[in-house]
């Protein structure tokens, strides 16, 4: 159902609008749209080309008897719900130091999304994203993805909260034995699943079109989108897919099978809370349970906490999933940064020599450490540090995309693109003398949002914007019809087999082929002693 006249409430009813930091304050006129379960009123931009709607339910609290449930339909209201203001984010211990919130704070009550679109969108391709944060923390209302810039681009831009940590990943036997599906565990990802059937039958009234939605995701968001891809639970719910440094095709998150995460969450519930019965565990209030979680976590007891092959959203590895071809075939568009990583993970607190660097290499690979060193090859002390560094970022994100987009070439049989984001983030006021410029984990989410103003500290220059509106072009392309390239943008080319091209990023942005595959095919390798 579209907007209608009716529903508009009329220019004397002005409310202040403020999207991000960086956006001017603009007085906005409060506009009403339909959904399933009762009519929101949103804003209206003064300028009238941004609609939004900020903290729209999507599922019932989950609190109480439906702690570790799957998510529950929304009770219906009547009158007109406000929706001018960012649900509660998510209960969470653990914030990362690049993020901000704009929200009210943190409830176990969380289960709430935003739409941006533009004024007078209809049927517009979707794109609906999923923040990252390890799975235990993050939230909508970070500036740096507010979406009211990139669906100026001619898309309708969604996001949503869900469920992390202890309250969105915690496989129990009693669980398990209440659940029709014999699963548990992977709360935070039917939280997704949810949300993407709330699109579906929504998003037409916002202008968007619910037969083309692309998810799109960044570190946890970006292996959420790898595992909706592998889940037989979101099959026909969206049409492409954009992962942005991760995927569930490594050796450790999304790998746990659903009988080892039940003996950790028991294991959890006895050690950190003094009961193992569920009654008991769902009647502890939310921030003590936070609180044991955190507890858990600085002594590295928080296992069961992330993902597990449950038996019913995750059938099977993502990896075996997709190698038996029975994935969610669509559309991907997938990459890494440059620097995702550090030589920490190989050299530890050595200092980066290559004397060290030969030294760990041997230590760690033993009778493979030549084919390591051939890879990742190294004369220098330089180059044993930037070798050392492609090796930890390679571990922490780099692998598994390269796998994720491997699998899909070879039995999605649908059009990949494969990219690198290159562009060193600018120098921040409080650097230390021996800052080094880095295209670091997450530095592109507010390129792509266009929102480059969002990030405080920093002064991103001509060629910045550049980047950004390069990105989101590609992006909201890719959206629009499974193809990131467009008339006036440099070309680029799928991912196939005959040369694996792979977009660089940057300023001078160029498609060139692999020249690393070797370092990922010695990752791959079944012997490799990581």
């Amino acid at each position: 159902m579209s907007r209608t006249p009716s529903h508009i409430l009329g220019v004397s009813l002005l409310a202040m609008f403020v999207a991000i930091p960086g956006l001017a304050a603009a007085a906005a006129t409060p506009i009403v749209t339909h959904t399933t379960a009762g009519d929101i009123e949103g804003d209206l931009s003064a300028d009238g080309l941004v609609s939004a709607f900020k903290g729209i339910p999507y599922a019932a609290p989950p609190v109480g008897k439906l702690r570790w449930q799957p998510p529950q339909p929304v009770e219906p209201w009547t009158g007109v719900r406000p929706a001018h203001t960012f649900g509660a984010r998510a209960m969470q211990g653990r914030v990362f130091s690049d993020m901000r919130f704009f929200d009210n704070g943190p409830s176990e009550d969380c289960l709430y999304l935003n739409v941006w679109a533009p004024a007078k969108a209809e049927k517009l391709p979707v794109m609906v994203w999923i923040y990252g944060g390890g799975f235990v923390a993050g939230a909508t209302s970070e500036p740096r993805q507010n979406g009211e810039r990139l669906c100026q681009k001619g898309v309708v831009v969604v996001s949503m909260n869900y469920r992390m940590g202890v309250f969105g990943f915690y496989a129990h036997p009693e669980l398990t034995a209440e659940s029709p599906h014999h699963a548990s565990g992977n709360f935070g990802l039917l939280d997704m699943v949810a949300a993407l059937q709330w699109v579906r039958d929504n998003i037409a009234a916002f202008g968007g079109d619910p037969g083309n939605v692309t998810i799109f995701g960044e570190s946890a968001g970006s292996f959420a989108v790898s595992a909706l891809m592998a889940s037989p639970l979101a099959h026909g719910l969206f049409h492409k897919a954009i992962g942005e440094s991760g995927a569930m095709f490594g050796r450790t998150l999304g790998t746990h099978a659903r009988a080892e995460a039940e003996a950790n969450g028991t294991k959890f519930a006895q050690a950190y809370l003094g009961t193992t019965a569920l009654e008991q565990l769902r009647a502890v209030p939310a921030d003590q349970l936070l609180a044991a979680a955190l507890k858990a976590r600085e002594a590295h007891d928080d296992a069961a906490f992330g993902p597990d092959i449950d038996g019913w959203f995750l059938p099977q590895t993502p990896r075996d999933t997709f190698a038996a071809g029975k994935q969610n075939k669509v559309p991907l568009l997938a990459g890494w940064n440059h620097d995702e990583g550090g030589p920490w993970e190989l050299l530890g607190q050595d200092k980066p020599t290559l004397v060290n660097y030969v030294k760990h290499a041997k230590e760690r690979f033993g009778d493979r450490a030549n084919a390591f060193l051939l890879a990742y090859g190294a004369t220098s002390d330089a180059e044993a540090r930037r070798a050392a560094a492609d090796f930890g970022g390679d571990q922490f994100i780099g692998f598994g995309t390269w796998k994720w987009i491997e699998m899909s070439v070879a039995t999605g049989g649908q059009p990949v693109y494969r990219y690198r984001f290159d562009r060193d983030m600018p120098r921040p006021a409080d650097a230390r003398p021996d800052w080094t410029p880095v295209a670091y984990h997450s530095a592109e989410i507010e390129f792509v949002f266009r929102v480059l103003d969002s990030k405080e500290g920093l002064t991103f220059g001509p060629d910045d914007h550049k980047v950004s509106e390069l990105m989101a072009s590609y992006w909201t392309n890719f959206a629009k019809t499974g193809n990131p390239n467009a008339d006036g943008l440099p070309a680029w080319p799928e991912y196939k087999p005959s040369d694996y091209q792979v977009m660089h990023l940057s300023a001078e942005p160029v498609a060139v082929p692999d020249v690393h595959r070797s370092r990922y095919l010695f990752l791959d390798a079944p012997t490799d002693k990581r």
